[in-house]
């Protein structure tokens, strides 16, 4: 186990929530998991800019915090299955809260995302209507 650079600091509701979510992809796989992507496979598929090792390690922290169980299949070649635990669910609609947010404000988080880095121009990737 790596040691940790910042102390561990579990004062607070807050500090508690970024120490289980704390990981760029986790809010994703809980989305992605709620929304019937089971398959370590399809997890990758919605989330092609992570790497496999990285959804791995991600998904064992999220089962570490009981917000995800693995479910292993007794078949050649194997099938694995995460599954959100109850635990889990509840934070389905705090992630579906901060994506409304997100979407609300789209241009101006784009906007100042953006100038931090430095950029000026930001290709808006094409509509898909259905």
């Amino acid at each position: 186990m790596r040691e940790r650079k910042i102390p561990l600091n579990l004062n607070c509701g807050l500090d508690l929530i970024g120490e289980v979510l704390y990981g760029k992809w986790k809010i994703r796989l809980l989305w992605f998991i709620n929304q019937g992507h089971l398959r370590p496979s399809e997890l990758n598929r919605k989330i092609p800019d992570a790497s496999r090792r990285v959804l791995n390690i991600q998904l064992k922290e999220l089962e570490e915090h009981e917000l995800v169980t693995k479910k292993i299949y007794a078949q050649v070649p194997p099938k694995v299955e995460y599954f959100l635990t109850d635990f889990g669910k509840t934070l389905i609609p705090v992630i579906s809260a901060l994506g409304y947010w997100g979407d609300e404000n789209e241009d101006r988080l784009r906007k100042v995302i953006l100038k931090r880095m430095g950029e000026n121009t930001y290709d808006a990737p094409n509509e898909v209507s259905n």
